[in-house]
């Protein structure tokens, strides 16, 4: 399955673009990182359409910002990804209030930060931005089976070319910390378990995506300097954040989340899952460096996919 459509779409189609004429009336949706960025854009195009959508958030104060003036309802209380007691709980009050769950997103995540572990000493990046999605979706697996019809859309990203799974050491107690070799862990980690889910779930009528949005310059960016980013093309003329000029990978808001909308909407994925997809289409797999778009192997790799999903309490233990 891992080869474009081709959709008809591109680099350029916005999430407006994606939700033109779409009716999600009687939808429930969960966005994690909806307060934000690509997931609030994402938030609100899906809410815009008809669905109740929900979010967690980690800052209440910025997400009651955020998300004022919205029809977009968000959890009451504090939901951090790498806090396993706050996970719990939103799970329990989901499933406490929601019969169904029609479409799971994990927005959320961090990029590029230090070396900062959890509270159980598992390296941050990949604690937060897999292992909680990992149990959030073991959670409301109930609710997603009852959707009979549901889908999972988990952002990974085309760092994911940084590093494959390191199974051996993959919280870097034994080998020296890099910032960056950890992001690609993660967002491979978050690939694969969009695999997983489609494997193991499908015959529940559940399909699992993986997204690369684009290099969208949003808070994800935090962590690195001034010159970091602009070693990326990243700061404009002016001094600010963001770019200059727009290609196939750098994207507004509004094109970075038309893939999110398309892997969890869109009629043309009907049949389909645990693929990577970006430019709303499904992705080619990367063959060469020559080659700008598409998804290494290692990252839809079914058997390790399959092993990580089984491996995860005791890597996360």
């Amino acid at each position: 399955m891992q080869k474009p459509i081709p959709s008809g779409y591109s680099a350029r189609t916005t999430v407006d673009d994606i939700m033109k004429d779409v009716d999600l009336t009687g939808k429930t949706i969960i966005v994690t990182g909806g307060s934000a960025g690509l997931g609030l854009a994402s938030a609100k195009a899906l809410a815009g359409a008809g669905a109740k959508v929900i979010v967690p958030a980690r800052n209440l104060a910025k997400a009651r910002q955020a998300l004022a003036g919205t029809n977009i309802e968000l959890y009451p209380e504090e939901m951090d990804l790498s806090k396993r007691e706050t996970i719990e709980a939103f799970g329990k009050w989901f499933q406490a209030r929601h019969d169904k769950l029609d479409i799971l997103i994990n927005s959320a995540g961090i990029m590029a930060v230090p070396l900062s572990r959890d509270e159980r000493g598992n390296e941050m990046q990949l604690s937060a931005n897999y292992w909680g999605h990992y149990r959030l979706i073991q959670l409301l697996l109930p609710q997603l089976k009852k959707a009979n019809g549901a889908r999972v859309v988990n952002l990974s990203s085309r760092a994911h070319r940084y590093a494959a799974f390191r199974f051996e050491d993959p919280h870097f107690n034994h080998s020296a910390y890099d910032k960056w070799a950890a992001y690609g862990q993660a967002k491979t980690a978050v690939s694969l378990l969009s695999v997983a889910i489609d494997e193991l779930y499908k015959q529940d009528r559940i399909r699992s995506f993986a997204v690369h949005p684009g290099s969208i310059v949003t808070g994800l960016s935090h962590a690195l300097s001034e010159e970091e980013l602009a070693a990326f093309g990243a700061i404009k003329s002016n001094g600010e954040r963001g770019y200059e000029q727009y290609d196939n990978d750098r994207k507004t808001v509004a094109e970075g989340a038309a893939t999110i909308v398309w892997c969890a909407v869109s009629p043309q994925l009907e049949g389909y899952g645990g693929v990577y997809c970006e430019n709303c289409d499904i992705a080619p797999i990367h063959v060469d460096e020559a080659m700008a778009e598409g998804v290494e192997t290692w990252a839809i790799d079914k058997r390790a996919a399959l092993k990580l999903w089984e491996e995860t309490p005791r890597l996360f233990a």
